[in-house]
């Protein structure tokens, strides 16, 4: 029986054993979970693009709000005008009050001058011509403010940012507006000069 033991290998006898058990590797082969790494870059890159993005879109959104007010501010002025306009055709059409209080006041002014006409015609037209014609006159007036107003809203954007354009509603309500400014200045013209309603004539 043989008794001799066998001498424990050295710690250098070790180290060359473990380099030939290694696998030969190439040295310029990576692993996928490297290669993904090394195409997203570093997190400080990543950090400096984030930032980068981040300002440009601070800066946009410090920018838009100036031009989106200005816009916004201009919309509803044009809005308010279209509105006003077809207002006042409206009111100009159906008569105001304040035409109706001026007419009134013209009738106590003829009823005092009709006491010295001679003629029909001329008490005709103290107590009733002048009252008409003054109510032609303001309606008359009230319709050509609606008629410009309309005319300045529609022809607004024109003379403003290149591009812009007025919404649907806004042109609707201007374009009825000048339709209702027309309408008023032609009736309320041609019956302020009696050629569409004359004065009734009496016997003399």
């Amino acid at each position: 029986m043989d008794t001799t033991k066998t001498a424990a290998p050295t710690a250098a006898e070790a180290d060359t054993a473990e380099d030939k058990a290694a696998p030969n590797t190439p040295a310029d082969a990576t692993t996928p979970e490297a290669a993904d790494g090394a195409a997203a870059g570093t997190p400080a890159e990543d950090a400096h693009v984030d930032a980068d993005e981040d300002f440009d879109q601070d800066a946009d959104l410090d920018a838009d709000p100036a031009a989106g007010a200005a816009a916004q501010g201009s919309g509803v002025g044009s809005a308010a005008s279209a509105i006003v306009a077809a207002g006042l055709g409206l009111v100009a059409l159906s008569g105001s009050w304040v035409s109706r209080v001026i007419a009134e006041r013209q009738t106590l002014i003829g009823q005092i001058e009709s006491a010295g006409a001679t003629t029909a015609k001329a008490k005709i037209a103290a107590l009733y011509g002048d009252a008409w014609h003054m109510t032609a006159l303001v309606n008359g007036v009230l319709a050509t403010l609606a008629l410009l107003i309309a005319v300045f809203v529609l022809a607004r954007p024109a003379f403003g940012a290149p591009g812009r354009v007025l919404p649907v509603w806004v042109r609707s309500v201007a374009w009825a507006a000048v339709a209702l400014g027309i309408i008023g200045v032609l009736v309320f013209g041609l019956m302020y000069f009696d050629l569409l309603v004359a004065l009734p004539t009496a016997a003399e």
